[in-house]
């Protein structure tokens, strides 16, 4: 990671989701730890048929699963074994943590970190119970320390930097197993979400409860879709750069979150750009939708808001002239879990309410 995004984290752009974009080379900009993994498609389809059916987990088991050779290497396939049920997990993000408690598995969790959103209302008192080792994003020694058989999380996270916790490589040769969610490497949609649930309830033997959720989650996906029927919108991410000046984010590494939000009828102006986006770019692009994130210790976005509705260099703007800027939260869309979904609803509902 470069200096400037280091310095900033997780402020970039008041979108700490920007890291992933820092995460790389000047050659490799805006991927996750660099490139998208080669491997990531067959990793992402390999799915056990045993989860569908709510059979009981055989051990050893074997997921296939991802490593890369440290920050701004490409991700690759990678087999993890796992001869029992991990009893000791650190989960390196907030939405990590809340799903492991959504699975019945609060006692299994030694640690947590990253909790820069509101979190789940439906899981808040369980999740009160998980040991909290950094508020911010945690180091491998914070991570270590908690001593786990198993770290699980966001791609990026996992890197030899005071912000990670550590490569793949490394914590397995410690002979502590590692789980990348399949929702934070780029490529990811909805399935990929799916896929970690499958994955997780074999891995912890909690597949009935696994099959159930993910019936659930379909379910609404599917009623979220048929609502928003008809809708065909271009949308940008935006923050607050400092005293009101709007900054772009392309989030074109963000494609789980990409494929969510087109569910609602939202699709991302910028998801094939890479590198910095001025403001003249946007004005050029004049998207129909704004999207600012809110997170914990962030800029309150409602200031922001007004900022840019006054802005006079961007009344040409649709999004601006509509009133369409939506503030969307940070650990739901950039928690890499099931409650994207929470936040894709509320923001249809707001959509739906400045008609």
């Amino acid at each position: 990671m470069n200096k400037l995004v280091r310095s900033l984290l997780p402020v970039v752009l008041a979108l700490p989701l920007a890291i992933a974009a820092g995460c790389s080379s000047s050659t490799n900009e805006g991927t996750p730890g660099g490139t998208a993994a080669p491997a990531a498609s067959a990793a992402a389809s390999t799915a056990p048929s045993a989860a569908a059916a709510g059979a009981s987990t055989v051990y050893p088991l074997t997921i296939e699963n991802y490593t890369n050779n440290g920050e701004g290497t490409p991700w690759q396939a990678k087999k993890q074994i796992f001869n029992k049920a991990p009893a000791r997990v650190v989960a390196n993000t907030q939405g990590a943590g809340e799903l492991m408690v959504k699975l019945g598995l609060t006692d299994k969790v030694a640690g947590v970190a990253a909790l820069y959103g509101a979190g789940d209302p439906a899981v808040a008192e369980e999740f009160k119970k998980l040991p909290v080792i950094s508020q911010n994003y945690a180091s491998k020694e914070l991570v270590v320390g908690a001593s786990p058989d198993l770290v699980m999380g966001r791609a990026d996270l996992f890197a030899d930097a005071d912000w990670g916790t550590g490569t793949v490589p490394g914590l397995n040769e410690l002979g502590i197993k590692t789980y990348i969610q399949h929702t934070s490497v780029k490529g990811a949609t909805l399935e990929s979400l799916y896929k970690d649930i499958e994955e997780l309830g074999q891995i912890f033997d909690v597949q009935s409860r696994a099959s159930g959720y993910i019936t659930e989650l379909k379910k609404r996906a599917d009623a979220l879709k048929a609502k928003s029927a008809g809708i065909q919108k271009t949308f940008a991410y935006v923050s607050d750069g400092g005293n009101g000046a709007i900054a772009v984010y392309s989030g074109n590494i963000d494609t789980f979150a990409g494929d969510v939000l087109r569910l609602v009828g939202l699709t991302n102006s910028y998801a094939d750009v890479t590198g910095n986006i001025s403001k003249e770019q946007l004005i050029a692009t004049n998207p129909d939708v704004l999207l600012i994130s809110k997170y914990s210790g962030g800029i309150d976005p409602e200031i922001s808001k007004k900022a840019f509705y006054a802005d006079s260099t961007l009344q040409n703007i649709k999004a601006i002239q509509n009133k369409a800027i939506y503030v969307i939260d940070f650990n739901q869309f950039w928690g890499y879990s099931y409650s994207i979904l929470d936040g894709a609803e509320k923001l249809a509902a707001d959509m739906a309410a400045n008609k």
